[in-house]
């Protein structure tokens, strides 16, 4: 577990860009049972990553036409409950922090690991995204 001071820039950064922080495991199954789009964004200290999918999924939501219906985060390392909830409905992929989950209807549609994170930029991620969007939203 990172200490709270450390995450809270992370944590209110992904915020900042509209999503719902979600640290409990029913908080997860309550999103997850709603009808719609659902982008999932597994945040993480990493350094080498997340600071490119942070920016690249706030990006990605805020100048796509379409956009999922609900946006939320879980961070992996400080929120272990609502996490590996989040996790058992992106299985058969493994624990990947960062990366980022859009469900339709609680059905994963798509997943972006971090190895398909590491070294892209912001914009590649925001761009993937936007595509992805575009043709589940």
């Amino acid at each position: 577990m990172y200490p709270e001071h450390l995450v809270h820039p992370m944590r209110m950064d992904i915020v900042a860009g509209g999503f719902q922080e979600l640290k409990l495991a029913s908080e997860v199954e309550d999103v997850m049972a709603k009808p719609g789009t659902t982008l999932v964004f597994f945040n993480s200290v990493c350094g080498c990553s997340a600071s490119t999918a942070r920016p690249g999924v706030k990006h990605a939501v805020a100048s796509s036409a379409k956009k999922p219906n609900q946006l939320v985060t879980v961070f992996a390392g400080v929120d272990p409950e609502a996490v590996q909830k989040a996790r058992e409905y992106t299985l058969p992929f493994p624990p990947s922090s960062p990366s980022i989950a859009l469900f339709k209807d609680g059905e994963l549609v798509h997943f972006v690991e971090r190895h398909h994170i590491e070294g892209r930029s912001a914009d590649m991620i925001a761009g993937h995204l936007e595509g992805v969007f575009d043709e589940f939203c």
